[in-house]
């Protein structure tokens, strides 16, 4: 199997580190291509380098397409007369539904939505079909994420809030914590970086107790906030007064989502 990656930004190139690092490709089946060659000209030789994106759709079984969504309709056009017969497409934008895709390539089609915590082959990778695509092309891609972490499989119409939990979160998890992180140092002198490491240690335990013991949230805030105590009166503090900032969260996120897809819709129009 040829894997070719169209895009050599943050997402095409950590893909592509994980493909080559993965042992299950040499030079003649892993592909490159980006706009800019000057960004890929010291790449290494674990994969080849083409000099155009049609040039790299002849070659791959996978194409993965790794652009701006404004990028995405002059790729596909580019690309769709090269293209494998029973190639499979795999787009990276998940804003960008199948019948946009399909207006310009009527192929078998794949969005795929990994998180950045794919640096440490711990992704929760979200991946959704076109009609086209059969059992054993999932089972192939999903194979192939795996070297990143797990796959998911949701509908297209629920790509957009499954974004949010695991491909946005652990960045709305690090906004969260560093608010908590900044408001302790108020009321402490313990080093910031002890603060930062002490709260993040116990996060990852609590997430790992929690996953192991099949706790749900509402156990560990038993189990911890005892009637009356210490700990009962911050959870009160978050209950009263965070759902508002959450729902504010997932109403502005979703909207942005939202006008991305708006956006996408206009550039295929032109």
């Amino acid at each position: 199997m040829n894997v070719g990656i169209i895009g050599y930004g943050s997402m095409g190139k950590m893909l592509l580190d994980k493909f080559a690092a993965s042992g299950r490709f040499d030079a003649n089946s892993l592909y490159i291509a980006n706009r800019t060659t000057g960004k890929i000209a010291d790449a290494p030789d674990r994969y080849t380098i083409c000099r155009s994106n049609s040039e790299l759709a002849s070659k791959a079984d996978v194409v993965f397409v790794c652009v701006r969504p404004v990028d995405m309709k002059s790729v596909l056009s580019e690309i769709k007369g090269s293209l494998k017969e029973n190639a499979l497409l795999v787009s990276l934008n998940g804003n960008i539904p199948f019948e946009l895709l399909g207006s310009i390539i009527s192929t078998k089609t794949a969005k795929v939505v990994p998180s950045v915590t794919a640096e440490i082959d711990r992704s929760q990778t979200l991946v959704c079909y076109n009609e086209l695509v059969g059992s054993d092309d999932k089972a192939m891609l999903e194979e192939l994420l795996g070297c990143i972490g797990t796959v998911i499989e949701l509908p297209e119409k629920e790509l957009g809030m499954g974004s949010e939990l695991v491909s946005c979160m652990p960045g709305f998890i690090a906004s969260i914590f560093d608010v908590i992180c900044t408001s302790a140092q108020k009321h402490t002198a313990i080093p910031v970086r002890q603060i930062v490491k002490m709260v993040l240690n116990t996060l990852n335990a609590a997430s790992e107790l929690m996953l192991e013991k099949e706790m749900s949230f509402g156990d560990v805030v038993t189990r911890v906030a005892t009637k009356g105590g210490i700990t009962e009166e911050g959870t009160k503090v978050v209950y009263e007064m965070f759902p508002e900032t959450a729902d504010k969260l997932f109403e502005n996120t979703l909207e942005k989502r939202r006008l991305t897809a708006v956006n996408a819709q206009k550039s295929f129009a032109e």
